[in-house]
């Protein structure tokens, strides 16, 4: 795979999703959990998404399981977990590793990209964010940490 529109991806729902069909788009993609002490960005997420989806931001949430077993529900139950509790309208996908030997091949593809601290090429938490311009280029990578809110000035200057 040598470009971010090689990948293809399962949707909660399990259809098979081409990341080709987000060409164009400035994409936010962050591994998620339903349990973790970040889960509240869901709410940041969707505030960005619903202010800048008109101009072309798209953000792409993978649920993750390897980080203190904080998202352990089928994605049905994640699914309706983020609607009920978040109203998260932007896109969420089947849950994958994002580390380790089964790690998703978009996540390895990401990571290599854009090496964390140090070069360090693990994601080290909930809620790592990937920010990837209109041409399909991983431009930054944020932490855990890095709200939503402190962020979307690096997304408005891609859109």
């Amino acid at each position: 795979m040598t470009s971010l529109y090689d990948f293809s991806c399962a949707r909660l729902n399990g259809k098979e999703e081409p990341l080709v069909n987000y060409e164009g788009k400035v994409l936010l993609i962050v591994n998620t959990a339903s349990k973790c002490g970040f889960t509240p960005q869901f709410e940041g997420l969707e505030k960005l998404y619903g202010d800048l989806k008109d101009q072309g931001l798209e953000i792409l949430g993978f649920p993750c399981n390897q980080f203190g077993n904080q998202d352990p529900g089928s994605d049905d139950e994640i699914g309706e977990f983020c609607q009920i509790n978040y109203g998260v309208s932007f896109n969420m996908f089947s849950k994958v590793d994002v580390n380790g030997p089964k790690a998703d091949p978009l996540y390895e593809y990401l990571k290599a990209e854009k090496p964390g601290l140090m070069g360090s090429r693990g994601v080290k938490w909930n809620f790592t964010k990937f920010l990837i311009n209109r041409e399909g280029d991983v431009v930054k990578r944020f932490a855990p940490n890095d709200a939503p809110r402190a962020i979307r000035r690096h997304i408005e200057v891609l859109l």
